[in-house]
């Protein structure tokens, strides 16, 4: 039985975010993408990832943070959630970090709403706490708490 998880780390506003690496499917640079007309807020756009069409959720608009100041482009990590995958939009990419299992801890309640929804757990690191996303419910639903229409999700498997 496992006694640690992996996950792949990332910032966005200041937080320590993480995702489980099984998660995961890769990580890369900022990518030109082409915009959906009449998508929800969150949705950045396209990317052609080798051929496959994933969609672009901007994280800084899904948890109401101002946007990235215009000099500076996000960076991609890849998630796939069954057999989509979907690009979330960062600030920076982190370390993978392996943390035990029995240090996990349920959200605090003081973080801001939108944010504690979409957390599954937290760490408490040396110097801060990183806030463990659940992927099926971030990129599952717009901001309004209703699905991402089909036709936006990626098309690809």
């Amino acid at each position: 039985m496992a006694v640690e998880k992996q996950f792949c780390t990332f910032t966005l506003n200041g937080y320590l975010f993480g995702i489980e690496v099984l998660a995961v499917q890769e990580v890369f640079r900022y990518q030109e993408m082409t915009s959906v007309p009449l998508a929800p807020p969150e949705v950045r756009g396209l990317i052609n990832l080798r051929g496959q069409i994933i969609t672009a959720i901007d994280l800084r608009s899904r948890l109401n943070f101002e946007p990235l100041p215009g000099h500076r482009l996000p960076m991609n990590v890849v998630v796939r959630n069954g057999k989509e995958a979907t690009s979330l939009l960062v600030d920076a990419i982190g370390d993978v970090l392996n943390l035990p299992l029995g240090a996990y801890e349920p959200p605090p309640e003081n973080l801001n709403e939108t944010i504690r929804d979409l957390v599954q757990g937290v760490y408490k690191l040396r110097d801060k706490l990183m806030l463990v996303l659940d992927v099926d419910k971030l990129v599952g639903m717009d901001s309004g708490n209703e699905p991402i229409p089909d036709a936006l999700v990626s098309a690809g498997e």
